[in-house]
């Protein structure tokens, strides 16, 4: 995995630099990441908020999650690209969305997280392990 990578929205306007290895990347079925990437499941990789150097100025939409906590997702307010989320249960971490990473190639998932809502048609990936909600810690 190359230290450090990058990302951002797809026009640009906001980018990020992060300095340290990914503490986890998990694929998520909740609710809220299916309204993020259009029904599936999205990648969500976790990173040390310390290690995560942002510029721009990305808009925040921030809502109950499932798990009981507010949740802010960061977007591109030109774009929409979502780019990362910060949940307010663990503020030292930034949690990065795959699809706005410069090159995701070598994300590899740990687990496969709220498989509980998952959508009847969505696949789930049989060689990873399942949890209907957050992976213990």
């Amino acid at each position: 995995m190359p230290i450090p990578f990058s990302g951002g929205c797809r026009c640009g306007a906001v980018r990020y630099e992060v300095s340290a290895e990914p503490m986890a990347a998990y694929l998520c079925h909740c609710r809220g990441c299916q309204y993020e990437s259009a029904g599936g499941p999205s990648v969500v990789v976790m990173v040390p908020r310390a290690a995560f150097k942002l510029s721009g100025a990305p808009k925040g939409h921030t809502t109950m999650s499932d798990s009981g906590h507010p949740s802010t997702r960061r977007f591109c307010s030109e774009c929409g690209t979502p780019v990362f989320g910060e949940p307010s249960v663990a503020p030292d971490i930034v949690m990065l969305r795959a699809g706005a990473m410069d090159d995701p190639s070598w994300i590899r998932p740990a687990a496969t997280i709220w498989v509980s809502q998952a959508q009847p048609w969505a696949p789930i990936a049989r060689d990873l392990p399942r949890y209907d909600g957050n992976p213990p810690l």
